[in-house]
């Protein structure tokens, strides 16, 4: 993770930055800003609903999911509003060893439906689905730069676990998705306007409060693209 204050950039800039790091990522299930590669998420009034008060990696549902992202608030609500993320890598480490000897070498089963059924009627959803079917990933993942092991699932996309019953796989996913609720692998920021977050979405997972009712909150979301996790 990695904070800027008062950065102020604007669209150009903040996509300029993070293709530093590689090509940027669109995604079509979420709300574009002034172009295809920058997300904006809109909170109060009339704005549409966002994805909030979840653990979540982003877009685990895609084949290669994004290696990291460039969040910069533009409106900050008058209290609340801040964003939590959790050190995946932290998790995987404290895991009691029974169950790193359950999940190493395992595969898991990601799908957008979970996350974003709340969002999209059955008709989008179905039609959805042939753009984004279910892929699997390891659910131990090892960061391709400091060959770290990181815990790689999350309540939002992540369905089942491959080779297990279906009462096994959800009893151990209920376990390892709250790994992520533990305070002590956790940093909470208190955005200003113009602040930029950047950070790393294959060793981290995010959660937006929804606390600032009725006030509004913006924010814009630029994303590069990710390998396939191994």
């Amino acid at each position: 993770m990695l904070f800027f204050r008062g950065q102020h950039l604007t669209s150009d800039r903040q996509r300029a930055f993070a293709l530093n790091w590689g090509e940027l990522e669109t995604n079509p299930l979420l709300a574009a800003g002034n172009s295809a590669d920058v997300v904006r998420f809109a909170k109060g009034g009339d704005a549409t609903p966002t994805f909030e008060n979840v653990w979540h990696t982003d877009v685990t549902f895609r084949p290669r999911p994004a290696l990291g992202a460039v969040l910069q608030l533009r409106e900050v609500p008058q209290s609340g509003g801040d964003t939590m993320w959790a050190d995946m890598a932290a998790a995987y480490d404290n895991l009691p060893q029974s169950v790193k000897d359950r999940i190493d070498g395992a595969t898991a089963v990601h799908d957008f439906i979970p996350g974003f059924v709340r969002f999209y009627g059955p008709e989008r959803l179905a039609a959805l689905q042939d753009m984004f079917p279910p892929v699997e990933h390891p659910v131990v993942r090892t960061h391709p730069d400091s060959g770290r092991r990181m815990l790689f699932v999350n309540t939002s996309f992540t369905t089942r676990i491959r080779g297990m019953e279906r009462d096994e796989s959800d009893q151990l996913l209920r376990f390892l998705f709250q790994q992520a609720h533990v305070p002590e692998y956790q940093v909470r920021f208190r955005w200003q306007p113009g602040d930029v977050a950047f950070w790393d979405n294959r060793a981290t997972q995010h959660y937006a409060v929804d606390d600032y009712a009725p006030h509004r909150r913006v924010a814009e979301r630029v994303a590069i693209a990710g390998d396939r996790p191994y």
